[in-house]
């Protein structure tokens, strides 16, 4: 059953279930395989009475003969039918060998089954994509339905002809055969060799073209060839036919999109290293994917959310792939995610805090020591993968972080019902930001036992203090609050000063509801179910959130285009006159929600 849990835990909706929900749906698993090709449901059958969820293999979905959507592993299907009492819509037909756990309604059997949030599929497919392939939508298209048209320019000709060239055919490139080599020269090379100062309009456009230019071909998947572009670095490839002749350009501008760049450009390559070396070199996709993301215009928390879930692989990856050696005990663990990371809101420089549980074995020697050892491994080779440790110390190699089950639950609970012993209350705020990675029962089983003690006023007037004790620094009267000495004297740091309270109050509203799922934003809209917020006050906070986390983002972002030192950090004066203006009101309107919380929060306890 351990491994039914693992594995629905890591996947929505049912990541969203408490431990004992969670081990209650897993004792209802059936294992049911079918062959390739094999019908699993038929459209305007019966009603059914259990629904799937796809471990191995792929699935299609079918309307009226029309392949409408694939599903892989982690996707679940017929859900809609259980619980309507309606004949299935759409037919389910295994695309490949598929084994599927197949469940019974699980209303019955969970005490929360309103934590089931099952998305939907048809034929409008809206929802992320972060299973195995991604491949969905225009990513199972072959690259020959997305292509544009070829555009030829003569071998000998010079930069300001190749320029015309491409402005008369309104294209972004144009290819060259030299003596049967294909090379390619793109608006990108202009800008790039200009601004290098290197070529002028008469010199030859040979030089500053890619030869031989990357290809695909023309029945590759867009989805394989949007990886082959990261991967390679380039932008346009060259879609070839018969003979290996180009037949038309697929443009990363065509083809990328949020659903399908993270699972194709590096969960895929996360999934197939088998080395930490391997995996350290599909993770060094990761600034280019953050920055292709952020260039779509995506949503700036649909980016964070993408990015989350690329770390997370990561780290189940590392915590496989690490040896263990002499290290090895018989206790199972848990690998948990802290902070800004765990609520799935990282940036592209945030370091990575972890902690650790084991499970609790009588009669065996604390295996504290050796695991601690392996953690001090896996943090190690997390590093090689970009991802930095805590320099504050919430490591999975610090006792406080990582305990046995048994020390972890009574340490937890004790924070609760004593709130005045040292640190209580930043430590119960970290487990109630704590999310498993690995071990998803035992780890959620600390955080389940936490809020699950009763929480005295006590306890949450000094939790509401201590919360409230991180303030935007905005003034009385208009100006900032600025550092007045140190290096960042003059300046103001926008994480702590604008992400940190709002996160902040998330979490006061998650101990208080005893709800920790979710981001901060989901948080802070159950603060409003609950009324422990207003909906104006939460519209505020919420908006507040993703204008600094954005801003963050962006300037993070210019960092790593420009490979420069990036900082959460900035002079106000440096700041343009609209960003400046809309950011002290966003800080001011902060500070009075936490004035109102900190006056008229007993009234508004549930």
């Amino acid at each position: 059953m351990r491994e039914y849990v693992d594995f629905l835990g890591r996947q929505p909706p049912y990541d969203e279930l408490d431990s004992a929900d969670l081990e209650a749906l897993a004792r209802t698993v059936e294992v049911e395989y079918f062959a390739a090709g094999a019908q699993i449901v038929e459209a305007g059958a019966a009603p059914l009475d259990h629904f799937f969820v796809v471990r191995t293999g792929e699935v299609e979905v079918i309307d009226r003969g029309r392949v409408v959507d694939l599903l892989g592993p982690g996707e679940t299907f017929g859900q809609i039918s259980v619980l309507s009492g309606l004949p299935p819509p759409l037919a389910i037909r295994a695309s490949e060998d598929t084994l599927c756990y197949r469940f019974p309604d699980p209303r019955p059997v969970l005490r929360h089954p309103q934590r089931l949030q099952f998305g939907h599929y048809g034929t409008l497919v809206t929802r992320e994509r972060l299973a195995r392939s991604g491949l969905v939508d225009q990513a199972v298209r072959a690259a020959r339905h997305q292509m544009r048209p070829v555009v030829w320019c003569p071998a000998d000709a010079t930069v300001g002809e190749a320029a015309s060239v491409i402005t008369e055919a309104g294209q972004s490139y144009a290819l060259m055969d030299r003596g049967g080599a294909i090379g390619i020269v793109t608006d990108n090379d202009f800008r790039r060799a200009f601004a290098d100062g290197h070529v002028d309009a008469h010199s030859p456009a040979s030089v500053i073209a890619s030869f031989p230019a990357r290809s695909v071909p023309a029945e590759t998947l867009v989805g394989d060839a949007f990886l082959t572009m990261v991967e390679s670095g380039v932008h346009h490839l060259v879609v070839t036919g018969t003979g290996d002749r180009p037949v038309g350009i697929l443009r990363v501008v065509d083809v990328a999109s949020a659903e399908v760049r993270n699972p194709l450009v590096v969960r895929r390559a996360i999934d197939d290293a088998t080395t930490v070396e391997d995996l350290a070199a599909a993770a060094a996709l990761l600034p280019g994917t953050w920055v292709e993301l952020y260039d779509t215009g995506a949503s700036v928390m649909h980016v964070a959310g993408l990015m989350s879930a690329v770390i997370d692989a990561i780290i189940r990856r590392l915590v496989e792939l690490t040896d263990v050696g002499a290290d090895h005990v018989p206790h199972r663990t848990s690998w948990l995610l802290l902070g800004s990371v765990a609520r799935r809101e990282p940036l592209p420089k945030s370091d990575v805090d972890t902690g650790l549980v084991w499970e609790d074995l009588p009669g065996t020697d604390s295996p504290a020591r050796k695991l601690q050892n392996w953690a001090g491994r896996v943090l190690d080779n997390m590093e090689r993968c970009g991802l930095p440790r805590c320099a504050d110390g919430a490591n999975a190699t610090n006792p406080l972080f990582a305990r046995s089950r048994t020390d972890a639950v009574a340490a937890a609970t004790s924070w609760i019902t004593n709130p005045t012993q040292k640190n209580a209350l930043l430590l119960s705020s970290m487990i109630a930001d704590s999310r498993p990675v690995s071990g998803m029962s035992l780890g959620r089983s600390v955080s389940d036992a936490m809020l699950a003690t009763t929480r005295s006023r006590e306890y949450l007037s000094a939790l509401l203090r201590f919360t409230t004790s991180r303030r935007p620094p905005v003034g009385f009267v208009r100006n900032f609050v600025v550092e007045h000495s140190g290096a960042n004297r003059g300046n103001l740091d926008l994480k702590a000063g604008g992400l940190v309270p709002i996160a902040s109050l998330g979490r006061w509203i998650a101990v208080v509801t005893g709800d920790d799922r979710g981001s901060t934003l989901t948080r802070l809209r159950r603060g409003e179910t609950a009324a422990l917020l207003t909906a104006d006050e939460t519209e505020t906070l919420v908006r507040a959130f993703e204008y600094v986390y954005g801003l963050i983002l962006g300037r993070e972002i210019e960092a790593i285009k420009g490979s420069t030192v990036a900082t959460t950090w900035v002079a106000p004066n440096q700041l343009d006159t609209l960003t400046r203006r809309y950011l002290r009101e966003s800080f001011r309107a902060v500070a009075e929600v936490q004035n109102r919380l900190e006056s008229e929060w007993v009234a508004r306890l549930p």
